[in-house]
């Protein structure tokens, strides 16, 4: 029986040289294999008692949507600068040349909510430390941040120290 590594494909040199991509989609489209990964994350995460799951755009989405109906929790989506139509908040973070910002409705969450976030790979922390960022400043109180994926050598943890953190898998 093939187990989730199994099914996570490597693409060298993507998107660009010297990069060894982890692959999710081959295990996305294996029904008892995604079934697989999100039972698993819900067995790590249900005991955090979110009442929110946040999912960090675009892939963290996939696994946060599911999880958060399994966990019987809202979801709320971190989206890129510009791509939600009602008042946000913010929170720019760095990237290896330059930077980004993410982005979440100012309603999304109430103070005091207990929340979770959500995202495919933890590689250096970055979104998902804007993404806690934005949950703080409306209120909200971060319990877990879980992933499928963790890049041990790129040391994303370093990035949210004081968090629980969930990874299904390390490389």
């Amino acid at each position: 029986m093939a187990t989730l590594a199994d099914l996570i494909r490597d693409i060298p040199d993507f998107p660009k040289e010297g990069i060894l991509f982890k692959d999710i989609t081959t295990l996305l489209h294996d029904a008892a294999a995604f079934r697989q990964a999100i039972d698993e994350l819900e067995a790590r995460c249900r005991p955090y008692g979110a009442t929110k799951v946040v999912g960090i755009e675009s892939r963290g989405f996939i696994f946060a949507a599911p999880l958060a109906d399994r966990l019987g929790a809202g979801f709320v989506p971190a989206r890129k600068l510009g791509r939600l139509p009602a008042e946000t908040v913010r929170a720019e973070y760095a990237l290896e040349y330059g930077t980004n910002t993410v982005e979440m409705h100012r309603d999304a969450i109430d103070p005091g909510e207990r929340v979770l976030i959500v995202d495919d790979l933890l590689a250096t922390g970055g979104t998902c430390r804007a993404s806690i960022d934005l949950v703080e400043q409306l209120g909200g109180v971060v319990v877990g941040c879980a992933f499928l994926i963790e890049l041990t050598f790129l040391d994303g943890r370093a990035a949210l120290p004081g968090y629980e953190i969930q990874a299904l898998l390390s490389y």
